[in-house]
């Protein structure tokens, strides 16, 4: 049964070797995307809906359009 087992010890070392992930794009988008909401709210007076509409690109890019409405 041991057998069975991975080692718990290898395991934990070689998630702790493996490279760091980069998340400076997430973190900007996340920040950009706080700074709309806010200015939107600026704009239309108080809270918002917000609809989004994705789409993938033939190039490759995805591109999310975003449309902001006072709450009702």
């Amino acid at each position: 049964m041991a057998e069975d087992k991975p080692d718990m010890t290898a395991l934990a070392k070689a998630v702790a070797d493996s490279p760091k992930r980069d998340n400076s794009a997430y973190h900007k988008a996340m920040a950009e995307a706080r700074e709309a909401f806010a200015k939107a709210e600026i704009e239309l007076g108080g809270p918002v809906e917000v609809r989004t509409k994705g789409k993938m690109k033939r190039n490759g890019d995805y591109v999310v359009k975003w449309t902001f409405r006072r709450q009702t």
